[in-house]
């Protein structure tokens, strides 16, 4: 089922990137990610409450919290930079290049989650890169 959720996410963030250019057209970049991460706060809460799931709260840890902390920063910075991409490119080329966190990603959880390189996972990763390349340049 994790499948269905990923393909739903990379619908969502196609439509994001889209909807994103045409809302950032003369329109500051910070102020655009701002009221995005509000309507963002508004869902995500909304979700929490109706589900029941508030009361998770209690359990978290100072690991928990501190990760999500890290977390959410690296969020923020990503969507403030994703923006202004944005802002400034096409979001054909934009979008693609963004992308390369998926091969960031699968390099940091060998790094430092110990997760096991395949040889497919790796060959994946090398293909991501070096299309983002060709985008660049």
């Amino acid at each position: 089922m994790w499948w269905l959720y990923a393909l739903l996410s990379a619908l969502f963030a196609a439509l994001t990137a889209i909807f994103a250019k045409i809302g950032v057209s003369a329109v500051n970049s910070n102020l655009a990610t701002a009221i995005r991460t509000i309507i963002i706060l508004i869902i995500a809460w909304g979700i929490v409450l109706a589900r029941g799931e508030a009361k998770g709260l209690s359990g978290l840890s100072k690991h928990n919290l501190l990760f999500l902390v890290l977390s959410g920063i690296a969020t923020g910075l990503s969507w403030i930079f994703y923006f202004k991409a944005l802002q400034l490119g096409k979001v054909s080329q934009v979008a693609p290049v963004d992308k390369l966190s998926v091969a960031l990603t699968i390099i940091l959880s060998v790094i430092f989650l110990h997760e096991a390189l395949t040889l497919k996972t790796a060959i994946g990763a090398l293909l991501i890169i070096g299309g983002t390349l060709v985008l660049i340049f």
